[in-house]
């Protein structure tokens, strides 16, 4: 699946709540975990593929020889997060190729549905907890440029609008 690169207004929107897990919806979570391995990231929100409904995948597990642990939350909702926080070098696959380190809470609970509409809830800390966090920020409109200052931001900004200008000349 294409996906969208910022400055996008589908990237800046609200996504309505999942009301019906549907054949289609399971399709859609099957090839945006295709997507995410593919580009290769650790989280693809469904608003990065230009649709605008309240579905993310992720799947965190990066050390060789681990099992991959691909994952799909409808309508995730943070539920409690820790004060102790956590500094990570975020990227996104709406931003290629920039980075920039961003504060969260360093464990946070979630609460969420899978494909078949049964309610699940863990605890997720690391990498697992940022990468849960910058997901559901796109569901919500919001990117991890964001946090940072207006002057980074713009300057990612720009970044950005001249690879699209570079990808349209084709």
């Amino acid at each position: 699946m294409p996906i969208l690169i910022h400055p996008d207004p589908r990237l800046k929107k609200v996504c309505d709540p999942v009301t019906d897990i549907t054949g289609d919806l399971r399709q859609l979570s099957n090839d945006m975990l295709e997507t995410m391995y593919d580009a290769p990231g650790i989280g693809l929100a469904a608003p990065q593929v230009g649709i605008l409904t309240r579905l993310i995948v992720l799947d965190c597990v990066k050390e060789e020889g681990q099992a991959p642990r691909p994952t799909v939350m409808i309508n995730p909702v943070i539920t409690a997060h820790s004060d102790t926080q956590n500094v990570y070098e975020e990227g996104c696959l709406s931003i290629p190729d920039q980075f920039a380190e961003v504060t969260r809470p360093a464990e946070i609970d979630v609460s969420w549905l899978d494909v078949d509409g049964e309610e699940q809830k863990a605890t997720f800390d690391g990498l697992w907890a940022t990468c849960v966090q910058h997901e559901i920020d796109h569901l919500d409109g919001k990117l991890f440029i964001d946090y940072l200052g207006p002057m980074k931001r713009q300057l990612i900004t720009r970044r950005m609008q001249k690879l699209k200008r570079e990808q349209a000349r084709g």
